[in-house]
């Protein structure tokens, strides 16, 4: 049996702190906060998509970095596992469009309900409002654990302290600070699933318009890196919603200045498609302004800004319009770009990106390669996926990881 200290009572630290104590050990989490769970109680809106009903080969191509090292512990706890996990702690799950899957109450809280019973009933003990300040290392392995309340014999460490992204919750980097002294390095972090800020100001007349069923394409220099489907939201700011988190992970490691976005605001239809269903409107309207015959077509507060880039007149006649103004506007439709200035900050950001390398982390057992009895789960490393349950499947599954292979 090992003295157990796991830090964080978050998915990751819960989930190490169960599969540890499982196997004998005797595991005490230490949480800064006055509960488990702050993150996860902010996690889809309160409701929490905890995994994506998708085989461990397709969760794979959803992680934006590191799968490889991801692939033994996505492997070893799946997604079916993790629902297996809490159908049998008695939670109820659902899914629901896009194969996210929740809680069949919508309540986060259930969600840390649960892993918290799992946890009690293998006897981990908890001291909340209790921050660690410091992991003693002896000879190359942990030894102490220094608390503002005091000092602690631990044989193990599991660092499950998150990222710097929503610091209201208690992510305030103290894992990096732990990792650092424990001599590991650690990627520059950046914000991950966020808001985009845009180049020039047309996106101002645009607030508030949500799009459905758009393609992204995200572009870095002229290779296309990636090409997304959903939906996204004009902000004060730029944009926003599904694909543009997405996207936002995909660039954050790149420069921004190389970096553009091309939205298709008709994805279903090819270009000569599109060309034919123009040609019908312009046909049905042929006698109004151009402006209200594209309203079948587009959103009104969209069809100003696709004019003016388009060099086309409004107030023309249907019945005017050259073949070639008629091409401009469809491209403007098909390939509507936007630059990128900026990514918002870590207050808005889901998740962070970056941190420890895990060149220096053990995949199958997510130990540290430089200390032995130092383990590091969840946000913590240098892993991070799309949207859709992906980021909390990777902290049960390190989580899972790193508790199992203590014994």
């Amino acid at each position: 049996m090992k003295r157990v200290a796991v830090i964080g009572a978050g998915a990751a630290g819960l989930m190490a702190a169960y599969a540890a104590a499982r196997n004998g050990n005797d595991v005490t989490v230490f949480e800064k906060n006055e509960k488990c769970g702050k993150k996860i109680y902010i996690t889809g809106k309160g409701r929490c998509n905890l995994t994506h009903d998708c085989d461990e080969r397709e969760f794979l191509q959803n992680v934006v970095s590191n799968p490889k090292f991801l692939t033994g512990a996505i492997y070893a706890f799946s997604p079916a596992e993790t629902v297996r996990f809490f159908e049998e702690g008695g939670l109820k799950l659902k899914t629901e469009r896009g194969a996210r899957i929740f809680p069949a109450s919508d309540k986060a809280s259930d969600v840390t309900k649960c892993l918290e019973n799992y946890c009690k009933n293998v006897g981990v003990s908890f001291k909340f409002n209790e921050q660690v300040t410091k992991i003693d290392i002896l000879h190359s392995t942990v030894s102490h654990i220094i608390t503002e309340n005091g000092e602690y014999n631990f044989d193990c460490a599991v660092v499950c302290t998150g990222g710097v992204s929503y610091s209201s919750t208690g992510s305030t980097g103290d894992g990096y600070g732990f990792a650092r002294a424990a001599g590991h390095e650690i990627v520059t972090l950046k914000p991950g699933l966020c808001g985009l800020d845009l180049k020039g100001t047309y996106f101002k007349d645009l607030q508030g318009l949500s799009l459905k069923n758009v393609g992204l394409s995200v572009y870095y220099g002229d290779k296309c890196i990636k090409s997304l489907f959903g939906e996204m939201l004009f902000t004060h700011y730029g944009i926003s919603g599904p694909v543009v988190l997405s996207a936002s992970s995909l660039i954050n490691r790149l420069d921004l200045s190389q970096v553009k976005l091309v939205l298709d605001l008709k994805p279903a239809l090819s270009d000569d498609q599109l060309n034919k269903r123009i040609l019908r409107d312009f046909d049905e309207y042929k006698n109004k302004s151009l402006y209200n015959c594209l309203k079948e077509l587009l959103p009104s507060a969209l069809i100003p800004v696709i004019l003016d880039r388009s060099s086309v007149d409004g107030e023309k006649k249907v019945n005017s319009v050259t073949k070639t103004e008629r091409m401009n506007i469809l491209t403007c439709v098909k390939k509507f770009d936007m630059l990128v200035s900026s990514l918002r900050g870590f207050d808005e950001a889901i998740i962070t990106c970056g941190g420890v390398d895990v060149k220096q982390i053990d995949p199958k057992t997510m130990e540290s390669k430089l200390v032995k009895g130092l383990y590091f789960c969840g946000e913590v490393l240098d892993v991070d996926a799309f949207t859709g349950g992906f980021n909390l499947q990777i902290a049960f599954s390190t989580g899972f990881a790193a508790g199992n292979a203590i014994k």
